[in-house]
């Protein structure tokens, strides 16, 4: 089986040091100490609060509730077989009381780890399709891959946030042009900063996608299971979307689909996942059809 620890281990450190260098450079902007040191500090303590909550968040957001091996059998089975192939640790296990057919891992490491099954999905696959659909959330938890997708999505919040500042600033002179503020470069970067930050979360949401549907296939062994389980979501979801709460598009990007109807205006705003017949058809290939 292959993992890619490493290489995410990395992108994760160039994405918080070039993320947390954007917001230092929005504060700059501002031509004001208080107002950089400021930014400083905010960036230092998203990565640090992102870092350790990020499981918290995501099973917030979906109303998840811990179940025990009593309650959901087939779950810890399937997953602590899985983790037993791979040699590692037992994750938490958790469910979401939703039609909507779904699933997602989130936590920073292997021992923090959470895995969680909507309702929804659990009604609509069969055993086969519901262990290759938890080899790939697994495979979020043994390529690291999980601290970067929050890390971008934390991030892309904050410079959201700290541009809308600056088109604050920006529109009304920022707030002291005696000391060389640049209302132009405020308002360019209030345009150009969410965008980016938007850009940057679905590259790497799709990217991780990609790498999770190829490792999940090698955990379990049935790459056409994978596929089938995707074709069954993807119509699932159409028939029972996720409302379009702000909330739950934070954490979109951890989920194995996208929750939103494809057509909605939700679901083309936050677009973090690949085409389904892609992954599909990488699937297909790699089975050899």
């Amino acid at each position: 089986m292959t993992w890619h620890p490493t290489a995410n281990r990395m992108k994760t450190f160039v994405l918080l040091v070039g993320m947390s260098a954007f917001i230092v450079f929005i504060g700059a902007l501002f031509n004001n100490r208080s107002v950089l040191w400021l930014s400083v500090l905010f960036a230092v303590g998203m990565n640090v609060y992102v870092y350790f909550n990020s499981d918290k968040l995501a099973l917030r957001a979906m109303q998840a509730q811990p179940v025990t091996e009593v309650q959901a059998p087939q779950i810890h089975a399937i997953v602590r077989e899985l983790a037993t192939t791979a040699h590692q640790p037992m994750p938490r296990l958790y469910i979401s009381d939703t039609a909507n057919p779904n699933a997602f891992a989130t936590g920073r490491n292997p021992r923090n780890a959470a895995v969680c099954c909507t309702t929804g999905i659990l009604n609509i696959l069969n055993e086969r399709e519901l262990r290759a659909v938890l080899g790939h959330e697994l495979s979020h938890v043994y390529n690291r891959d999980i601290l970067i997708s929050c890390v971008a999505g934390a991030m892309a919040s904050v410079i959201t946030g700290m541009a809308q500042m600056a088109m604050f600033a920006g529109a009304f002179g920022g707030g002291n042009n005696q000391r060389g503020s640049n209302p132009l470069a405020l308002l360019l970067v209030s345009l150009l900063g969410p965008i980016a930050a938007t850009l940057i979360r679905m590259a790497v949401s799709r990217s991780r996608e990609y790498q999770a549907d190829e490792s999940g296939a090698e955990l379990s062994g049935d790459p056409l299971a994978l596929a089938s389980a995707l074709r069954k979501i993807s119509g699932g979801v159409e028939q029972a979307p996720l409302p379009p709460d702000p909330k739950l598009a934070d954490q979109a990007h951890l989920m194995i689909a996208s929750p939103f109807r494809a057509g909605d205006r939700m679901g083309k705003l936050f677009s973090t996942h690949p085409p389904i017949p892609d992954r599909i058809a990488r699937l297909e290939k790699m089975a050899g059809h």
